[in-house]
C-alpha cells in the first residue's frame, strides 16, 4: 500500500539519487576529516567514527539498489533523514569539541528535505531539524553563548528550507503549465497530435474487443479560399467553430478528439465497429453543414468538411498504416466532390 501523496518525494529516482549523494557526501567528509584533523580523536571517537562512516556507506548503498516504489512503500523519503537527524545530533553530543561540524550536515539534511519532498512534511522535518540543531547547542554551550547560535542558526535553516520549497513549488507550477500547453492546442482547445497518437497507441495495443479502434480524420473544405477570402482570424474562427461542433456531437467519455494540424482534426473511437463510425462520420459532415460560422458583420460562413474513416484491424493494425488508410480515404472523399465521409476500403 503507497502512503498518501503527501510522504512521497517529487521524483522518487532524482529524491533517492540526492539522497544517496547526501550520505555518501557525508561519507566522505567524515573520512576527509579524519584523515586531515590536526589533533587525535578523542576517546572513543574513532569508533564513533567507524560506526557513522558504516552507517553512512549502507545508507547511501541501499538509496541506490533499492527500487524507488520499495523506498516509498516503506517512507524511507520521511524515516532515513529523520534518523540522520538523531545520528548527527548523537555525536554532536558525544563529541562536544567539534560541534562546528554538526551545522553543515544538518544543513545538508535542510537541503534534501526542501528541495525533495513536499511543502508540509519539509515544514516538519525543518522545524525537527532546527529543534536538534538547537538541543546540541543548548547541551554543549553556555546559555547566553548557545541562544545568540540557535537564533542564528535557526532563522539560517528556515530561510533556506522556505526558498528552496518555494522555488521548487514554482518549478512545478512551470512544468505542469508547460505540459499542459503540450497537451492541448490552444487554438481549438482539442489535444495535440502527440497525446492523439499516445491514445491510439494505447487503444491499438490494448484493443481486444470485438469492436476494434476507429480513427476518423476530418478537413475543412476549400480551406484557404477562406483564409483568402476572409482573412486568417477567421480562418481561426472557422476551426474553433469546427472543434465547437465536434464536441456537441461527439461523446466525450468514448471518443478523443484532437487537432493534427493546420485545418484537420481528428476523432479516435476506441471500442467502435467500422459501420458505427461510418454512421457518426456521416453525422458529422451533417452537423457541420447545418451550422455555418457567423461572422462579426452577422452573415454566415457555410461550412462543410471531407472525413476519411479507417478501422483497426479491418483496415490496418498499427499507427502508421491506420493513419495512412484514413488520410486514404479522406483523399477519395475531397477527389469525389467534398463535404462527405469515405470509409476505407
Amino acid at each position: 500500500m503507497r502512503p498518501p501523496p503527501v510522504l512521497r518525494p517529487r521524483d522518487e529516482v532524482f529524491g533517492a539519487r540526492a539522497l544517496a549523494a547526501m550520505f555518501l557526501g557525508s561519507a566522505l567528509l567524515l573520512v576527509t576529516y579524519v584523515l586531515v584533523q590536526p589533533e587525535p580523536l578523542p576517546e572513543g571517537g574513532t569508533a564513533i567514527a567507524a560506526g557513522l562512516l558504516a552507517g553512512l556507506v549502507v545508507c547511501g548503498v541501499t538509496l541506490v539498489t533499492v527500487p524507488g516504489a520499495v523506498l516509498t512503500r516503506l517512507c524511507m523519503w520521511v524515516v532515513l533523514p529523520v534518523v540522520g537527524l538523531g545520528v548527527i545530533s548523537t555525536v554532536a553530543v558525544s563529541m562536544p569539541e567539534r560541534l562546528d561540524l554538526a551545522h553543515p550536515l544538518f544543513g545538508l539534511v535542510i537541503l534534501y528535505t526542501a528541495s525533495q519532498l513536499r511543502a508540509p512534511v519539509a515544514a516538519v522535518v525543518t522545524a525537527l531539524t532546527i529543534g536538534c540543531d538547537v538541543t546540541v547547542l543548548a547541551l554543549v554551550e553556555p546559555p547566553a553563548e548557545a541562544l545568540v547560535d540557535a537564533v542564528f542558526i535557526g532563522m539560517v535553516h528556515a530561510a533556506t528550507a522556505g526558498l528552496l520549497v518555494l522555488v521548487k513549488n514554482r518549478v512545478e507550477r512551470l512544468m505542469s503549465a508547460l505540459e499542459r500547453q503540450a497537451a492541448v492546442d490552444g487554438l481549438t482547445g482539442l489535444v495535440t497530435r502527440r497525446v492523439l497518437d499516445d491514445a491510439l497507441s494505447s487503444a491499438l495495443s490494448a484493443s481486444s474487443t470485438p469492436e476494434g479502434t476507429a480513427l476518423v480524420l476530418v478537413d475543412v473544405d476549400t480551406f484557404k479560399n477562406i483564409n483568402d477570402l476572409h482573412g486568417h482570424p477567421v480562418g481561426d474562427d472557422a476551426l474553433v467553430h469546427l472543434a465547437g461542433v465536434l464536441r456537441r456531437h461527439v461523446r466525450s467519455q468514448d471518443a478523443v478528439l484532437g487537432r493534427l494540424g493546420g485545418d484537420e482534426l481528428a476523432v479516435l473511437l476506441p471500442g467502435c465497429w467500422a459501420a458505427t463510425a461510418a454512421e457518426r462520420a456521416e453525422h458529422l459532415v451533417t452537423a457541420v453543414r447545418a451550422t455555418p460560422l457567423q461572422l462579426a458583420d452577422g452573415t454566415l460562413l457555410a461550412l462543410s468538411v471531407s472525413v476519411g474513416i479507417a478501422h483497426a484491424p479491418q483496415h490496418a493494425t498499427e499507427l502508421r498504416t491506420l493513419y495512412a488508410a484514413a488520410d486514404g480515404a479522406l483523399y477519395e472523399a475531397k477527389r469525389t466532390g467534398r463535404d462527405r465521409a469515405v470509409l476505407a476500403s
